[in-house]
């Protein structure tokens, strides 16, 4: 093995991820700064409440493309190290959950790294994996947010399906085992990056999304109506 390929393979997809397309693209769309907006993150789900679907859109697919890349570099420099090509694209990740171009100093006085959540970036790692995973990740990835109706949910279930689909096609030898570790690793740096979305969920004031947030605001708007006609005539 390349040692110095491997460094570089490394370092490069760790800067790869660390592109904060959200702030980039929000800030050209509306001249505002994502990182004061809703959750404070880079990724596609804040970019769309700061700038719209156009912004949430256009940074999703930057971000995917960052796991591409780095799965890209690493098969071209060092092919045929599967385990390199998992650590690649981990390290996408978590350059994209702590962007080097995100550095500032938190309410401590310390130096901190911001980004995202990393939901799009491990999506399009596992692409750069295995790129037929697509049409099991995607299908799945849209029940959990049409249905359960949480993008953390969403987020943390990247990793989740990937382990499974990953487990499976290695017992089949369609991929390799180490791929497994792929959907393991995601798991864990997107349940980090999203400590405080798990904290709402368990105390029930979390965002909800598609079908959930659809049926709560029919809710709201019927107990609105219900309320206005119980309302006593002012005197």
């Amino acid at each position: 093995m390349n040692y110095l390929n491997l460094v570089f393979v490394f370092v490069l997809s760790y800067l790869v991820g660390s592109i904060p397309f959200g702030l980039i693209i929000v800030k050209t769309f509306t001249g505002k700064d994502v990182r004061e907006v809703g959750s404070g993150r880079t990724g596609g789900t804040n970019a769309m409440r700061a700038a719209g679907l156009a912004a949430g859109v256009l940074t999703a697919l930057g971000d995917i493309l960052k796991g591409l890349v780095s799965g890209w570099l690493a098969e071209v420099l060092l092919p045929g190290e599967p385990l390199v090509k998992v650590i690649a694209v981990l390290l996408a990740i978590i350059g994209h959950n702590y962007s080097i171009f995100l550095i500032k100093r938190n309410n401590a006085g310390k130096l901190a790294l911001e980004g995202g959540a990393g939901g799009a970036t491990a999506f399009g790692g596992a692409l750069a994996l295995w790129p037929p995973i697509w049409m099991f990740l995607l299908p799945l990835l849209m029940l959990v947010y049409l249905l359960v109706g949480f993008a953390s949910v969403m987020t943390l279930s990247v990793g989740f399906f990937c382990i499974i689909i990953f487990a499976i096609t290695a017992n089949m030898g369609i991929t390799p085992p180490v791929y497994t570790l792929y959907g393991v690793g995601t798991l864990i740096l997107t349940a980090i990056a999203l400590r405080p979305n798990l904290k709402r969920l368990k105390n029930g004031t979390e965002r909800s999304v598609g079908l959930r947030r659809y049926l709560e605001k029919k809710r709201e708007a019927k107990n609105a109506s219900h309320d206005e006609q119980v309302k006593p005539p002012s005197s």
